[in-house]
């Protein structure tokens, strides 16, 4: 039995796993896809405390790295039962049970998108949900960016470095994201803004050639000549697995406060995948320690009352 099971390997789950070592524990982190978690795919973070700049990708490998250095079991599986409530919890994979004194939940939350007509039949021929993982098969062409926050403002500047034009569109009429970035937005020639727009339809034969966005202000519609469509309309949490069990909100995102416990004794929210104001590496890692802590604390409460 480990002290610790931790759902997810991106900043939140390691840097729990690293506290959660430091303090002695065991420790067991499970990982469906990659680690690192959504920061992966962003070119460039320049917000995190004490480092000036560094890649998503980069940072995801430091920290993988930590972890395992502090011996961290990171075991690539996904989760597909759970039993939480009791003293002993237990996580099911595909392969295996696990069992532990505690669980931090850090699954993040995965990406939202369109629902439009063509999407999900050109998915992986065309409409991307990563930038920076897909932008290089576009150099010279011509694509399509939605959305309105810091990630889809950042993708397009990305993706105007190597494509000969960029579509921004986007619902509203004014952006989300900072206004540094914003103010950049505005200053590449060739991205063109397209403000109170939605794409409605995406069509081609083999791959991605056109896409067709509405104005909501006028319902007209125009149709752009693209060879890619990039999404980037935020995120929604993938918390259904433990809705049984968990106290989730009207989003879905696991109702936990800034001490993360969860209404089960003994669980944790820790990074995206909970309530809160702000999603943000530095909140993820804050999360991640907290969380830990606060497992540490219940593991002695526990020994202390047996």
């Amino acid at each position: 039995m480990f002290d610790m099971i931790i759902i997810g390997a991106g900043t939140a789950g390691l840097t729990a796993a690293i506290y959660g070592l430091r303090a002695g524990l065991s420790v067991v982190v499970l990982e469906e896809f990659i680690y690192g978690g959504q920061i992966a795919n962003t070119p460039d973070v320049e917000n995190y405390p004490g480092i000036e700049k560094i890649s998503g990708a980069d940072f995801g490998i430091t920290l993988y790295e930590q972890a395992k250095k502090y011996g961290a079991l990171i075991k690539f599986e996904g989760v597909k039962n759970i039993k939480l409530t009791g003293q002993v919890k237990e996580v099911s994979t595909n392969k295996t049970t696990y069992q532990g004194k505690t669980v931090i939940i850090a699954n993040g939350a995965k990406r939202r998108k369109l629902g439009c007509k063509g999407e999900e039949e050109f998915s992986g021929r065309g409409v991307s949900y990563c930038a920076t993982c897909d932008g290089a098969f576009y150099k010279g062409k011509e694509v399509v960016i939605v959305g309105g926050g810091n990630t889809a403002v950042e993708d397009a500047l990305f993706l105007a470095n190597n494509c000969q034009k960029v579509h921004v569109v986007h619902r509203r009429d004014s952006f989300r994201a900072s206004q540094v970035l914003v103010d950049s937005l505005k200053a590449r020639e060739n991205i063109i803004i397209h403000y109170d727009s939605v794409v409605e339809e995406i069509s081609g034969t083999k791959s991605v050639e056109r896409a067709i966005i509405k104005n909501l202000k006028d319902n007209t519609a125009t149709e752009l000549t693209i060879s890619g469509v990039f999404v980037a309309v935020g995120l929604e949490p993938d918390n259904s697995i433990y809705q049984s069990e968990i106290l989730l909100d009207k989003n879905g995102y696991i109702q936990a406060g800034e001490n993360c416990k969860t209404n089960v004794e003994g669980v944790y929210a820790a990074g995206d995948t909970r309530t809160k104001t702000l999603r943000q590496l530095v909140t993820a890692a804050a999360d991640g320690a907290v969380a830990a802590f606060e497992a540490g604390n219940y593991i002695n409460q526990m020994q202390i009352q047996a």
